[in-house]
């Protein structure tokens, strides 16, 4: 790649063949090391789901992250060797980088640099299907942008100083700072009227109770709700398949209520994303139900359910019944369970601990599994009987034939 510069590609996000890359995390004082393993195990998921396979990763213990490389100079140059002989085509950051770091790195590296904000944006941005889901995505990317355009934008390479230079350098950063606040503020409008819109739409689907789902991202919810609603919604093991809110109305005997499908959450999500896509979890604010899946496979399950109850916390939505689904029983016993456990025991202990997880989050539990149909027709009891006690308070003094 020497003909490579700075700013020069016009593409946004990943090239669609594959890219190779390295991965780079710092453990600080606020880390240990366990969690950056965790952390850029995820990142490797996020890497592939983006298109990129990773080659290598890297860790470099600091007190806090250099202002001007993140990483140490040693740590720098001994990446830049690897790049070099390994052909990297991409440098992933597991935090966010400034532009001045951004601008830094590439021109130290000679590759490109994103952090783990950017990457998510661009998953966002080859999911996004509806109107929505592509101004909330377009929104984020800008809002990411705004702080970072000197890094980022070609034509200002050419600011270098100096006699005639310092006028219009100045000039022409701050004329593009107005036009990405100019577009940010459009992007509001026309999000803040897609949201009228689909207010509407909630008020027009009558006095029916409504279930969300919601849950870690890739934990299973879309596959979920193909099983409760027998409908195809989209469902793949990536991050973030879904982005878009889908709502089916379903009949559990003769009651019938409406199942939303919701954007899965993540770790050290993007804080203007978070701020872009709160009207699409406005779905779970005016929901009646919730239905909190987790994938009880995963090792780290109880952290996924802490930053689930975190989001939900903010949203102002905790104070709703809900069941917590544990997901994906069947690859919990194929990585736990030794193949000579007899089946009692097995059974003894599953039970065990669903009881420790009842009385540890409060809140009534079932074990399923979305693809085998496993205790499926137990969640359909429980979650009968809570929609039967939400009709029954809200028309308390009359009875309702459905």
């Amino acid at each position: 790649m020497s003909d490579w510069q700075v700013g020069k590609a016009k593409k946004v996000g990943l090239r669609k063949e594959t890219e190779k890359a390295i991965l780079i995390a710092v453990i600080h004082k606020h880390t240990t090391e366990e969690q950056v393993l965790e952390y850029l195990d995820e990142l490797e998921f996020l890497a592939m789901t983006a298109g990129a396979v990773t080659v290598k990763r890297v860790t470099q213990k600091l007190v806090h992250p250099d202002q001007k490389t993140f990483i140490g100079k040693g740590k720098l140059e001994e990446v830049a060797e690897y790049i070099e002989e390994h052909d990297i085509d991409l440098v992933i950051f597991d935090d966010d980088l400034t532009g001045k770091q951004t601008s830094v790195l590439e021109e130290h590296l000679k590759r490109k640099i994103i952090d783990r904000s950017s990457l998510i944006l661009d998953i966002f941005a080859s999911r996004a299907q509806s109107a929505q889901a592509k101004t909330q995505v377009e929104l984020a990317q800008m809002q990411y942008l705004l702080p970072r355009l000197r890094g980022l934008w070609t034509h200002l390479e050419r600011q270098r100083g100096g006699i005639g230079m310092r006028g219009p350098g100045e000039m022409e950063i701050e004329t593009d700072r107005r036009i990405v606040r100019d577009k940010i503020s459009l992007l509001k409008k026309k999000l803040d009227k897609i949201d009228k819109q689909n207010s509407t739409q909630r008020k027009n689907r009558g006095e029916l109770i409504r279930v969300s789902l919601v849950g870690y991202t890739n934990v299973g919810k879309s596959t979920l709700m193909n099983v409760l609603s027998k409908s195809e919604v989209f469902a793949e093991d990536k991050l973030f398949a879904t982005l878009d809110t889908t709502v089916r109305k379903i009949v559990m005997g003769t009651m019938p209520f409406l199942l939303s499908d919701t954007v899965g959450f993540i770790r050290k999500l993007p804080h203007h994303l978070v701020e872009s896509f709160k009207s699409t979890l406005d779905e779970v604010r005016e929901s009646d139900i919730l239905l909190h899946v987790v994938d009880i496979a995963h090792p780290q399950y109880e952290d996924h359910i802490k930053t689930v109850v975190q989001t939900l916390t903010d949203l102002e939505v905790t104070d709703k019944p809900t069941i917590l689904v544990f997901n994906k029983i069947d690859l919990y016993r194929e990585r736990y369970f030794d193949d000579l456990l007899e089946q009692d025991v097995k059974d003894s202990i599953l039970k065990e601990l669903q009881q420790n997880l009842k009385n540890n989050y409060n809140q009534d539990n079932v074990f399923i599994s979305a693809r085998t149909k496993e205790n499926v027709p137990e969640l359909r009891e429980k979650l009968k009987k809570l929609v039967e006690d939400q009709y029954q308070v809200r028309y308390p003094y009359q009875t309702k034939h459905w």
